[in-house]
């Protein structure tokens, strides 16, 4: 057994203490939606300070707890608050998270996240669906000895978003009249905000919205059999497209005010993949 799995092994034997929930769908809520919780049938949380060797976060405004309950009938396991990079852990730890809900039973992972637009024409408030990332500015998770258990040394990145996840986002967003972007999300390490010049290279690359999480956690998810969603909140302009400074407290302001229209696009399509 390797040391990482070993570690991983321990952490769930943690969570069975609490409890021996099943979850089908893994939910990582994003700045805005750390409330989203409230409205499941919440069965118990545990918090990540229960769990032997598990990352805690540090960012303001993330809980830091796994609530485990049910989205209309299916069952789901929510991190409110994620880890980051950033925030000083390795990237095997900031994607922990990822692996140990896989040992939980999860099959899908849905990903949400608050990030910053790269196009002229999205506002804050905007829902953009992740359909594929550019993660090589940040450290890939899987460097180091392979965990065997898990998954093959070489994964494969085609079709990473699960086409038919997206065509169920589509199908809610039109039902619920959101008018739902498309796009690549970029990953960067932060905790700085993009130089203009960056913003620019990323919008030479396609690149849709950028942000400080969510990519590694995708590319874990796909090494280990999952499959995959995700879902940005366009919380402000990137750096050089608006006239506004960028701070932590205005993505803040803008995921609450998009959160209403976010939690219901969440559930709906939640509610499906049951």
């Amino acid at each position: 057994m390797s040391k990482e799995y070993e570690k991983l092994t321990k952490a769930l034997a943690d969570v069975r203490k609490k409890t021996d929930f099943v979850p089908k769908v893994a939910l990582i809520l994003g700045s805005g939606l750390g409330d989203y919780a409230e409205s499941m049938k919440v069965v118990t949380t545990l918090s990540y300070n229960e769990i032997e060797g598990f990352p805690v976060s540090t960012v303001q405004g993330h809980k830091g707890q796994f609530v485990f309950g049910y989205v209309e009938d299916v069952p789901v396991v929510c991190m409110q608050g994620r880890v980051h990079y950033y925030e000083g852990y390795s990237t095997q730890d900031v994607v922990m998270p990822i692996r140990l809900m896989k040992l939980m039973g999860a099959e899908i992972l849905f990903l949400t996240n608050a990030a910053g637009g790269l196009h002229n024409d999205m506002k804050a408030g905007d829902l953009m669906m992740i359909t594929d990332q550019i993660a090589c500015f940040a450290p890939n998770p899987l460097i180091g000895p392979n965990v065997e258990e898990l998954g093959t040394r070489f994964p494969d990145m085609t079709d990473l978003y699960t086409p038919a996840i997206q065509d169920i986002i589509r199908q809610e967003a039109s039902a619920l009249s959101i008018d739902l972007k498309e796009g690549i999300y970029c990953q960067l390490t932060g905790p700085s905000f993009e130089s203009p010049a960056e913003v620019r290279l990323l919008q030479m690359l396609g690149g849709g919205s950028v942000g400080m999480s969510t990519a590694i956690e995708a590319i874990t998810a796909r090494h280990c059999g999952m499959k995959i969603c995700g879902i940005s909140c366009i919380c402000n302009l990137g750096a050089g497209l608006s006239k506004s400074p960028l701070s932590h407290e205005e993505v803040q302001k803008a995921g609450l005010e998009a959160a209403p229209k976010f939690k219901a696009l969440v559930t709906a399509v939640i509610s499906k993949l049951g």
